[in-house]
């Protein structure tokens, strides 16, 4: 790896809170002006190294891990590979790191920052905002989706917590580099719900609002080797809940490779 100082500036973007719930069409392409309504604005802000403090690291505390997490998986483009073995490895990352008793695979996406290799593979790009990928709300619903409302009822009686494996699919990764936020430091008023319409359900997402006491983490240089575990949801409050992340904009090197990465959404189930 090149050298890594303890901190570097990127540009995230912020939701701003106009006091109406605002709204996200993610089929549509980034680029679509009509993608998504509300108010974003851009911060420059001081992003952390974060392998410098991976050892403390907890989901139920700042919301995150970075693991080294070798996969057999070699063709990421590959739906069948994918949907199995790869499921499979995800399935028993989230099991090792949760402890819980069983994982069920929601989905998976992949985003490649390269326009026209996007457009060729038809995948989605980074998501340039800070956000979580469930509420309260939507994180129950994902579980009354996946099963028969009796069942579904039944295991939200006890825990269920979602966990998402973030990969490269190209190393190292040296721009659009994910960024976490440290859960503990989100404000009270920083998560913002927002409906999410797809052409088959609703779902609904937290934009991410700034504050200054919000401290921002990334993992330089990752590998295929590695994957980063985001809790983005937990029925249980007496523990981190929520995560914010996303892509950051940074300075970026002469000639090297655009991201490419993929993330495989799970429901991890507790028995008691």
């Amino acid at each position: 790896m090149l050298d890594q100082p303890e901190t570097i500036t990127g540009t995230l973007t912020f939701a701003v809170d106009i006091g109406e719930k605002p709204v996200t069409y993610p089929e549509k392409d980034v680029n679509d002006p009509t993608r998504a309504t509300g108010k974003y604005e851009d911060r420059e802000v001081e992003l952390h190294n974060g392998r410098l403090i991976r050892d403390r690291l907890s989901l139920d505390t700042e919301g995150f891990l970075l693991i080294d997490s070798k996969t057999a998986t070699t063709d990421f483009y590959d739906e069948d590979a994918v949907k199995g073995a790869y499921y499979d490895e995800c399935m028993a990352i989230v099991k090792e790191h949760t402890g819980a008793d069983e994982i069920v695979v929601i989905d998976h996406t992949i985003r490649v920052q390269d326009e026209a290799k996007r457009k060729a593979m038809d995948v989605r790009a980074p998501v340039p905002s800070v956000h979580n990928d469930f509420t309260d709300w939507s994180g129950r619903k994902r579980v009354h989706d996946i099963f028969p409302e009796d069942e579904a009822e039944d295991r939200l009686t006890r825990r269920v917590v979602s966990v998402n494996v973030w990969r490269p699919i190209m190393e190292p990764v040296m721009t659009d580099p994910l960024v976490l936020c440290d859960a503990t430091t989100l404000g009270e008023g920083d998560l913002i719900a927002a409906d999410h319409i797809y052409s088959y359900r609703r779902g609904e997402t937290f934009r991410v609002a700034h504050s200054d006491g919000q401290k921002w983490y990334f993992f330089p240089e990752m590998t295929m080797s590695e994957a980063v575990l985001i809790k983005c949801f937990d029925t249980e409050t007496d523990r981190t809940r929520f995560n914010a992340h996303g892509a950051a904009r940074i300075a970026e090197p002469e000639g090297v490779a655009p991201r490419e990465s993929i993330e495989v959404r799970t429901l991890a189930f507790f028995n008691d």
